[in-house]
């Protein structure tokens, strides 16, 4: 005998950010990267327009795992020296070394000491660290997740990454309503400084920071549904935003065309990135603040006005540019201030080819 089920019953659930916590390490580094950057430039206009160039950052503290020195002239911290650089073998040892204590204090955060044994599937994004066993192995043994978990981890797609680590959730979730996914976003930004006087470079100085997110997703209808996601790779601009592994660490490209390239670009995807809404229809923007002129970019792309900008300013002025884990550190804002139920919301977030990945959702 055959039974019919109802067409209700297929309905597939959906996935809900429901709970974000966010960690930064101790050490307050802004203004002692942006002396050491300085001293690296011999040649006076250079010097002239970098310093010019950090003030209008719009950055007030970035934090690091990295004690800084006090002078931060010839050497920043016992890492960065002038004349020496650390290796890409030294830069993996300290971030293994470095990364467990600040997932900890996200997952501790979190509540993950009290639900760890409920956890499901893991997920680790990181574009700045890479070892076997790792993180997730860490986390496993330090929360008591089952070993059975499933566990994925996205490596190399950058600032983007927390897109695609919570559209792999969103997925599982979707698959199985039992599901609890534990998303974590772990980046240590500050261990891959490279030494230079070229402008475009040495704004690593200015931009990147060390930070941390831990994310449960599931289907319990609270904090943030997730609605949808948009992908978009822009032609011609693969160059903008590289990110490769050299032997001296991981080296990048971030060319100062990248705004105008998202200003010029964004308005041919706008309709695929809001599911069909105009921009006034968005109540919550969560837009990666790579940098002021990114924001800038962002807002005048799609056409966001300045207040939906509000929260990806402040967390770009009170933390920088922490790759995957910045555009979660605005989400955890967003839901920590308690938005309109109903109301619809966009998170962005740009990475290299130049491409970028978008999801909409709602507050519940």
């Amino acid at each position: 005998m055959f039974h019919i089920v109802p067409a209700a019953s297929m309905t597939r659930p959906a996935a809900h950010i429901a709970r974000i916590a966010t960690a930064v390490p101790r050490h307050e580094v802004h203004d002692a990267f942006r002396r050491f950057a300085g001293h690296q430039i011999t040649d006076p206009r250079t010097r002239t327009a970098f310093a010019r160039l950090a003030e209008r950052s719009q950055i007030s503290r970035r934090h690091s795992v990295l004690l800084p020195n006090a002078d931060a002239t010839g050497t920043v911290c016992d890492f960065y020296r002038l004349d020496r650089f650390p290796s890409t073998g030294a830069r993996m040892a300290r971030f293994e070394a470095e990364a467990p204590a600040l997932a900890e204090a996200a997952c501790l955060d979190l509540g993950l000491e009290r639900e760890g044994k409920r956890v499901t599937h893991l997920i680790l994004a990181t574009c700045t660290g890479f070892a076997a066993p790792g993180l997730d192995h860490w986390l496993i043994r330090r929360f008591g997740i089952p070993g059975g978990v499933e566990r994925s981890v996205i490596g190399f797609m950058g600032c983007q990454a927390a897109i695609n680590a919570l559209k792999l959730a969103h997925h599982i979730v979707r698959s199985d309503h039992r599901a609890r996914v534990l998303v974590l976003n772990l980046e240590l930004c500050t261990l891959h400084l490279q030494p230079s006087t070229e402008i475009e470079q040495l704004l690593c100085f200015l931009l990147f920071a060390d930070g941390c997110s831990a994310a449960l997703v599931t289907a319990e209808e609270t904090g943030l549904r997730i609605d949808g996601f948009a992908s978009a790779i822009i032609p011609d601009a693969a160059d903008q935003i590289t990110w490769r592994i050299g032997d001296s660490g991981f080296d990048m490209t971030l060319s100062g065309f990248v705004p105008l390239t998202l200003a010029r670009a964004l308005p041919d995807h706008a309709a695929a990135i809001l599911g069909g809404m105009a921009p006034s229809d968005i109540g919550l923007w969560a837009v990666h603040p790579g940098g002021r002129s990114v924001v800038d970019a962002v807002g005048h792309g799609i056409g966001i006005p300045e207040a939906g900008l509000a929260t990806s300013r402040a967390v770009l002025r009170e933390n920088g540019n922490m790759s995957s884990a910045t555009v979660m550190f605005v989400l955890e804002r967003m839901l920590r201030a308690a938005p309109a139920r109903g109301t619809p919301g966009c998170a962005l977030a740009f990475g290299p080819g130049l491409s970028a990945e978008t999801m909409r959702f709602t507050a519940c």
